[in-house]
């Protein structure tokens, strides 16, 4: 076994990998950028290396500068994480040419599968079944809104290179089809440096099915099973799942032995994730899945493979990558159980999930559940990575045991700081229909507006921010009295946009009466929070952010800064504000140019993802801010546009 390993990578993932070798006794050394320098992986390691400012191709996608680091402090092995690097069969290969061992493929296998069209020939050879469409070199847009015509819509537009729905689009007529190559060429060409795509049938009602396969050195190759990855936005999944809910035992012997023999086609060795598009209009039968392609990595949601085979997929790894065979053979691989994987994000739901940024001023995750984090309370989250704060995974004897404890974990959960999407993934967690296991990756966007509703606070629930923003639920004292009677406190309450000033009565250092809505609450703190002599369904706590309220659903309150109401000034409905900080993609209208409701205004970039701001109405542009290369911070005023008189 190597006695020391780099991990380039940050995050969850290199926590992860680093808890797998402290478990084997191998020393670890970490890489950082400017904006990880305090980051919970560069304090878990043995060791850790500067790699540059925080832009990721001026440090994480330094493949010259990583190796040099491995080189410097003795690393034998470098373990490349998911994303960055991973899946870049050139820096695989600097690695060897280096002497150093690459905790992956070979370059060659990645190089194999790293292109999309290319793939899926070598898997039609292979006699694993493709799904129809467009895999071509000619990449003129005439030629492609040709081809999507003949494969019939709806068509999915996909980059060749690269994942994680980056450089995706579902066109569902030709009237669509020239906006959505042009934006899926874009985003690929951000992500992946590589501006060509494929066309591909979409399936109807398609459920997301994944093999988990491994091979090693010696030329053997197993597969531990599915996961069910159906849940999806945008294409970037959401929940996961092993097994995959009604699969027949045929199918899935017949999807693992596809999978093998896609892995055994390029010499596979290590880690890697067969991707099926599986027909879910009707039973799962043997002849309704198709290959998309194939990660040669190790993938987000490969707790909860490990979660029901009982086995660590980075052992493997480091195992398979020191030239040992397989630890297992397929006839000693079983299934045990269910398990669920959530992927906890700071983004917001309410507002068709735009990334959020922020420091965790509280953080806590329940004791009955794995938590695979890269964050700590008091980190930021910046604009600079992929805003995921942790993934929740759970395991249970039963789906519905499994499920039920994903429930109660997510409600265990608990962020401040930031906006999360907790409450969306709880809602998920208790549909009707993901719980009978009636799974497709249309059913987010289908019931959105449902899983994303947000009740907004109630009396009750103000008052007990009041008196927690007002600190008087850890009284002096005497706190909040004068000789003669009760001091009354006017607190400044902000949720989300709302505003509301609560009258607070002391009546005694435990007991006061909040004025809402013209409704008198009654707190007692005396012990623990009563509200109208009731225990209050809801977690209270204060952070340096302002007041949560953890219970069915979780809220962020703040107080009101009066001497800085001016500077909050809020726009008229026309107004364009930046809803994170990023660059300016693209400036589509100028000033004095007329508009109509829906046309896109601009293209702001941030968290690796394009986000279109539109206009609100119909209108004119009165002012234009926003300049394409430019960088705005969140809140910047970007446009302002004039509704059109009737």
């Amino acid at each position: 076994m190597f006695s020391k390993i780099l991990i380039a990578n940050r995050g969850e993932i290199a926590c992860r990998v680093i808890d797998t070798c402290r478990k084997l006794g191998v020393a670890t050394v970490a890489v950082y950028s400017d904006a990880d320098a305090n980051a919970r992986h560069v304090e878990m390691a043995d060791e850790a290396v500067r790699l540059g400012p925080a832009p990721v191709a001026e440090s994480y996608l330094r493949g010259d500068a990583i190796i040099q680091a491995a080189l410097d402090t003795g690393a034998q092995a470098v373990h490349p994480g998911y994303g960055f690097l991973s899946e870049n069969p050139d820096f695989a290969q600097a690695l060897a040419d280096a002497g150093l061992v690459f905790i992956g493929p070979s370059g060659d296998a990645i190089r194999a599968m790293g292109l999309k069209d290319a793939a899926k020939v070598l898997m039609e050879q292979a006699n694993v079944p493709v799904v129809p469409g467009y895999h071509g070199a000619d990449q003129d847009d005439g030629l492609l809104a040709k081809e999507a015509g003949k494969i019939g819509y709806p068509v999915l537009i996909k980059a060749v290179a690269g994942g994680g729905g980056k450089g995706m689009r579902l066109v569902e007529a030709a009237s669509e089809f020239s906006e959505a190559l042009q934006s899926a060429r874009s985003e690929a060409k951000a992500s992946f440096g590589n501006s060509d795509v494929l066309v591909e049938k979409f399936v109807s009602n398609p459920r997301h099915i994944e093999i988990q396969v491994f091979g090693d050195t010696h030329g053997n190759a197993v597969h531990l099973f599915e996961r069910d990855c159906s849940l999806q936005r945008r294409h970037q999944k959401v929940i996961e799942e092993a097994p995959a809910p009604d699969m027949p035992e045929a199918l899935r012997a017949a999807m693992g032995k596809a999978a093998v023999r896609a892995a055994k086609a390029i010499g596979y060795a290590g880690a890697g994730t067969v991707e099926f598009i599986v027909d879910g209009s009707g039973p799962l039968r043997e002849d309704g899945f198709w290959f998309m392609e194939m990660n040669t990595r190790l993938q987000v949601e490969h707790p909860v493979t490990e979660a029901i085979t009982g086995q660590d997929l980075v052992e493997w790894q480091l195992r398979v990558a020191d030239g040992e065979p397989l630890p297992k053979t397929q006839d000693e691989l079983t299934i045990n159980g269910w398990a669920f994987e959530a992927r906890i994000y700071a983004e917001d739901a309410g507002k068709g999930f735009l990334p959020s940024i922020g420091t965790l001023s509280h953080l806590q995750f329940p004791t009955n559940a794995r938590a695979d984090t890269g964050v700590r309370a008091g980190d930021a989250i910046t604009p600079f990575y992929d805003p995921m704060i942790a993934k929740l995974v759970v395991h249970g004897p039963t789906r519905d045991v499994a499920l039920g404890k994903l429930t109660a974990a997510l409600a265990g959960t608990q962020v401040a700081g930031c906006t999360t999407n907790i409450g969306f993934l709880r809602a998920l967690s208790q549909h009707e229909g993901f719980s009978k296991g009636e799974v497709d990756t249309g059913l987010i966007a289908r019931d959105q507006d449902a899983l994303v509703a947000e009740e907004a606070p109630t009396p009750a629930e103000w008052a007990m921010v009041a008196v927690a923003l007002a600190k008087l639920d850890d009284p002096k004292p005497h706190q909040g009295f004068n000789i003669w009677a009760a001091l009354k406190r006017s607190v400044h309450v902000a949720w989300r946009e709302e505003q509301r000033i609560v009258a607070v009565y002391c009546e005694h250092p435990h007991k006061m009466v909040a004025h809402v809505d013209g409704e008198d609450i009654h707190i007692d703190l005396h012990q623990g929070w009563k509200v109208n002599g009731v225990k209050p369904p809801v977690d209270v706590v204060s952070h340096s952010g302002g007041v949560s309220l953890f219970g069915a659903q979780t809220q962020h309150f703040k107080l009101v800064d009066l001497l800085d109401r001016a500077a909050t000034v809020a726009g008229g409905a026309g107004t364009i504000i930046a809803p994170m900080p990023g660059s300016v993609k693209d400036v589509i209208f100028a000033q004095g140019d007329a508009v109509k409701q829906g046309d896109t205004l601009m293209i702001l970039e941030a968290m690796k993802m394009e986000h279109r701001l539109t206009a609100p109405f119909d209108g004119t542009i009165a002012e234009m801010n926003a300049v394409a290369g430019g960088q705005v911070a969140d809140g910047t005023v970007l446009a302002v546009i004039e509704e059109a008189e009737t």
